[in-house]
């Protein structure tokens, strides 16, 4: 078999774009990369350009599930925060067993078992444990809250009104969060390490910040008034369903938002801390929130129409 990875969720979507970076690393390591995409647009021709092998294809029909894993030799399987989770599961590792696949990364979020706090993570969790009775070779990436998901949620509102408007309770409740780039360096350590635990997982915390911290963060570095507004959750429900956000994700972040207000009233809150796993496996120490918010600082002072199509 052929030293190919498969990188699903290559061209990258309004989430963490894990894959697109995934693609992007591999590629400059010298890898060969099989890019599976949705469509052919600009992204795809950037990764071709680059030196991938792209392939259109629809997690959710198995016949092009299987022509993207013919041939390769691993996956980095990431599926978007949307419904089908269990049927895209199934049909990768039908493929990857079916090809002989010896290794699988799997994205999934931080807390991944049965008693989890959100439906998706719940999910996530079945989906480890189909990829594991596949024998396919797989290891978890279980990560905590996109940077990117966060300035997402901040772009709604703030270049417009100067508002964090969320669900968190006070400003002392403390967000666990991580960068996707982080994300996606440890993923490419896996892929590329000479050898891998098969069902082993990898949790990832880049950082946890207090909402306090995090507006004061955009205040300093976009040297503007930034404030903080406590909404309710059905506030936030119905804001999120307006800007186009698909229900599936909304409900995963409602149940999200509960767990972590909780967990900050509560000694619980103490189990978040910063994971080694970045550096020993991503080669690098995890980016910090503030380095993060620098980086995206002129994106996220521009209106909420342009904020939210880059975001």
């Amino acid at each position: 078999m052929s030293n190919i990875v498969l990188v699903t969720s290559a061209a990258g979507g309004t989430q963490g774009r894990t894959g697109r970076h995934v693609a992007e690393m591999l590629l400059e390591r010298g890898a060969g990369v099989r890019a599976f995409v949705r469509q052919f647009d600009e992204r795809s021709d950037r990764l071709k350009s680059l030196g991938a092998d792209i392939i259109v294809g629809d997690f959710l029909d198995a016949r092009s599930v299987d022509a993207a894993v013919k041939g390769v030799s691993s996956i980095y399987f990431a599926y978007p925060v949307q419904e089908g989770l269990a049927d895209a599961t199934a049909a990768m590792a039908l493929a990857a067993r079916s090809h002989g696949v010896s290794r699988l990364v799997n994205l999934v979020m931080y807390q991944s078992s049965l008693d989890a706090p959100t439906p998706r993570m719940r999910q996530n969790y079945l989906s480890e444990q189909v990829f594991e009775w596949a024998g396919v070779g797989p290891a978890h990436i279980r990560a905590t809250v996109f940077y990117e998901n966060v300035a997402r949620l901040v772009a709604a509102n703030l270049p417009a009104k100067g508002a964090i408007r969320l669900p968190l309770g006070d400003q002392n409740t403390r967000l666990p969060l991580i960068a996707a780039e982080d994300v996606s360096r440890v993923a490419v350590g896996l892929l590329t390490a000479p050898a891998l635990t098969a069902g082993a997982a990898y949790p990832l915390i880049g950082s946890v910040i207090s909402v306090r911290a995090i507006v004061e963060t955009f205040a300093r570095v976009l040297d503007r008034d930034t404030h903080y507004e406590e909404i309710t959750d059905e506030q936030w429900r119905s804001e999120a369903l307006a800007r186009g956000w698909n229900a599936h994700a909304v409900e995963h972040l409602s149940s999200l938002w509960r767990s972590l207000r909780a967990a900050s009233a509560t000694a619980e809150a103490g189990r978040f801390s910063a994971t080694d796993a970045i550096e020993k496996i991503g080669g690098a120490k995890p980016k910090t929130f503030e380095q993060f918010v620098r980086e995206r600082g002129a994106e996220l002072a521009q209106p909420p129409s342009a904020a939210g199509a880059t975001a």
